[in-house]
């Protein structure tokens, strides 16, 4: 007796939904989300594009759900990009302290642990860093693309030990400082890193930005 063959729920809303989501992830994890359009991933989700186009208003959208942040880093990064370049590494570290120490920060945490538990999460985490943070952090400093890659690396360094140092492994002093000690103390660091002169074996030699 033949039987007919099973349906699956491939067609359902939030099935296709989960099953976009899914896809996103990988692709932005493998391939970073430059690289990644909204047409592939609905083609390795086997959905139509215009489904994709009806759930997310864009791939920035989309690249939010899939990393599920708490809060949207233009609205509590936004004026660091307009702060003059030599305080820029204050204002940056400030931002973060605040949002970090926010209700946010049950959530913050939970994608510290996941990012450094899967590969793949992880590989999302660096994406929103590198993107969504630290552009903001080096926009209209000068500097070849390579220079200011570095910058960003040593800048993302700096601020990943403090907030793993601080929030996760809870370590005094760090883990009671004030957002103005933090400041006073880590902030020179950052901005060494932003508009300093970086020397080194490797390392290209920046031009520090006016009033340095």
């Amino acid at each position: 007796m033949r039987t007919s063959p099973r349906r699956g729920r491939r067609q359902g809303r939030t099935t296709s939904r989960e099953l976009v989501l899914g896809s996103a992830r990988k692709l932005f994890a493998e391939h970073g989300y430059a690289a990644t359009s909204l047409r592939e991933v609905a083609r390795d989700a086997g959905v139509d594009p215009a489904m994709v186009h009806h759930w997310y208003a864009g791939k920035e959208e989309l690249f939010n759900a899939c990393v599920e942040l708490p809060v949207d880093p233009a609205q509590v990064l936004g004026a660091v990009s307009e702060t003059p370049a030599e305080v820029r590494g204050e204002a940056l570290l400030r931002a973060l302290l605040t949002l970090w120490d926010s209700a946010a920060q049950p959530a913050l945490l939970a994608l510290l642990r996941s990012a450094t538990a899967s590969k793949a999460q992880g590989a999302l985490i660096r994406q929103v860093l590198f993107k969504r943070i630290l552009t903001r952090a080096l926009a209209g400093l000068p500097g070849s693309r390579e220079e200011l890659d570095r910058r960003g690396a040593l800048v993302a360094s700096q601020l990943i030990g403090l907030m793993v140092a601080r929030y996760l492994l809870r370590a005094d002093p760090l883990a009671s400082a004030g957002h103005d000690e933090l400041v006073a103390l880590v902030g020179p660091v950052l901005q060494h890193y932003l508009t300093g002169t970086l020397t080194g074996e490797g390392t290209a030699t920046g031009s520090p930005a006016p009033g340095m």
